[in-house]
């Protein structure tokens, strides 16, 4: 007998008839004699209506209200379910996050969970018992030790399900939706979107990161974290979904369950050798042509990031293992004879990468790197960031220095510091799934100084004002005074509050402005086989130059490639790029 955790969103329990047709799925379910913990959220579009009603009533209402008002809907799911179960003729208890023994930190509206408490819940389950649970609440101890109603933050019911399944040690964590499992791509953008059988949580994370509203992705962070196995499955078909699978195993620590060390693991790659190319045209085909030609002849490019300028050029600056440098450089000649533009190269350079889980959802991490480094004296040359990801790459003479530094800034011990490591994701496919994210705004600090400190001043700034960066690149050229561009790409929700976050710093470094770009979007490639496979950036620039859409700015991390493009060629581009590797139904 197996014991699984089932997962019930809003719409699946939207009305009394999909109630019941829940009920009676969990009843099969516990007819195969599985022991079964369900949890709901709450009936359709209850949340909202909760919090309309309170909106009525004040423009802001204190979040200790709220919680206690919003924790309201997922009793209701819960206490139906569990009558229905009973019609049914299947023994079942509701209990709310507070009665299972969800214990969250202290605050109020987006609490994380710091343990479970399980012994209420077993001795139910030992009955024969369905359990069934509020999602999305939990409780914490005040500063006078009373019991306080807490929230997770808008789609923590799939926390709580997969924080349910770590501390149960249950076989299987299934979350049921209203789509067939995760997808290539957004349906409604794409038709020929198509399910994914299978992903790994650092893939799922990344679409997660990048709009993919299929996962909470502080679920997905728990679920990788500890090697639970999660299946995504429409409520409304017995087909098998999308499984996400994890190759970690973390022991459940003291330091809380959602709390844990978000830095896992080091790595650094030397013999690296960095190929600048500015002033290079800003027309589409450009990145294409030069990948496509450094794949042709065998160069394998690691890291590559484009800037944006003002006027009519572009800086590009990439990665290649240093062995491959005259190779690279000779391409690179060719191809600024024909198009114009200037190459610098740099040898003896090493990669450093930390990796861990929801590291851009914590503003501070990537500043905290950023901070450790420059305090060292440890100049950046490039960065590169994704969700699971931060890159920089450094002076190999100083890589010593930089392993003791970051160690123990995150307190990593030995068996997480990796030199030198194998290819990731041999055997895997190079592209998964595209994405398009529409909520990004696009900065540049023009005129910063070229010195250790700057992007961890930049990155701190805005960290302290709780604002996470994504793609953050560094511009290759150098200015007369010999200052340097940052451009970074942040959600819209937050440009504002970046002025004020960084008005202080800016008037320290004379001539120094922010200024936004063009509106934009940013279309991205995901696939835990990028790194073993080749020319998977050359064929997305490829892709979109076909489409005669330019690109404004390339990040690249292992497993992501993004590129910001404008607002218009958004849903193109997005098609473009899902068609290049073959993901619609036409290619079975």
């Amino acid at each position: 007998m197996s014991l699984l955790v089932q997962k019930f969103g809003g719409t699946s329990v939207g009305s009394v008839e999909r109630i019941k047709a829940v009920a009676k799925r969990i009843a099969l379910s516990k007819d195969l004699g599985h022991e079964l913990v369900i949890v709901v959220s709450a009936m359709g579009h209850t949340t909202d209506e909760l919090t309309g009603l309170a909106q009525i009533i004040s423009s802001n209402p204190p979040q200790r209200e709220m919680d206690m008002l919003l924790a309201t809907g997922e009793q209701v799911s819960i206490a139906l379910l569990s009558i229905a179960l009973h019609e049914l003729g299947v023994p079942a208890m509701s209990m709310t996050g507070a009665q299972v023994g969800i214990v969250t930190e202290s605050s109020h509206g987006r609490a994380r969970i710091l343990e479970v408490r399980t012994e209420r819940i077993k001795a139910r389950l030992e009955e024969g018992q369905v359990v069934v649970v509020a999602g999305f609440q939990g409780t914490s101890l005040s500063s006078g030790g009373a019991a306080e109603i807490t929230t997770l933050g808008r789609g923590g019911s799939d926390t709580s399900a997969v924080a349910l399944a770590t501390t149960l040690g249950a076989e299987l964590c299934e979350i049921y939706t209203d789509v067939p499992g995760v997808l290539t791509t957004d349906p409604r953008k794409v038709e020929d979107a198509k399910l994914m059988p299978t992903l790994s949580c650092d893939e799922m994370l990344e679409l997660a990161s990048l709009g993919a509203a299929v996962l909470h992705p502080r679920a997905v962070e728990l679920a990788r974290n500890y090697g639970v196995t999660v299946r995504v499955r429409s409520s409304w078909t017995n087909d098998p979904g999308t499984t996400l699978t994890s190759k970690n195993k973390r022991s459940l620590g003291r330091s809380g369950l959602e709390l844990g060390r978000p830095v896992d693991g080091l790595e650094l790659v030397d013999s690296q050798a960095v190929l600048g190319l500015s002033h290079v045209p800003d027309k589409p085909g450009v990145a294409a042509d030069l990948f496509e030609k450094l794949s042709t002849d065998g160069v394998n490019v690691d890291l590559i990031i484009q800037a944006t300028h003002e006027g009519n050029s572009n800086d590009i600056t990439f990665t290649v293992d240093e062995e491959e440098l005259p190779k690279a450089q000779k391409i690179c000649e060719a191809v600024l004879k024909q198009i114009g533009g200037y190459l610098v190269t740099q040898s003896e350079m090493t990669k450093l990468s930390i990796s861990g889980a929801g590291i851009m959802g914590r503003p501070g991490i990537a500043a905290t790197l950023f901070e450790t480094l420059s305090r060292r004296g440890i100049n950046l040359r490039l960065i590169a960031t994704s969700e699971v990801k931060v890159s920089c790459v450094i002076d190999s003479s100083l890589d010593a220095k930089a392993i003791r530094a970051v160690s123990e800034s995150f307190e990593l011990d030995e068996s997480q510091v990796k030199i030198n490591p194998g290819v990731n994701g041999v055997g895997e496919p190079e592209v998964r799934g595209v994405a398009l994210d529409q909520a990004q705004a696009q900065v540049s600090v023009r005129g910063v100084p070229d010195k250790p400190g700057t992007a961890a001043a930049l990155c701190s700034a805005l960290a302290d004002a709780g604002i996470s960066l994504d793609a953050i690149v560094q511009s290759e050229r150098q200015q007369k005074n010999g200052s340097r561009d940052i451009s970074f790409t942040l959600k819209k929700n937050d440009r504002q509050q970046a002025d004020n976050a960084l008005a202080p710093l800016l008037a320290k470094w004379p001539g120094a402005q922010l200024k936004d770009g063009p509106e934009i979007t940013r279309v991205s490639a995901v696939g835990a086989g990028m790194p073993a496979t080749p020319g998977t950036a050359a064929r997305m620039f490829r892709a979109l130059a076909e489409a005669k859409i330019n690109i404004a700015m390339i990040a690249t991390s292992e497993i992501r490639t993004s590129c910001v493009v404008a607002k218009t060629d958004g849903l193109p581009a997005l098609k473009a790029v899902h068609t290049c590797f073959q993901l619609g139904f036409q290619d079975d």
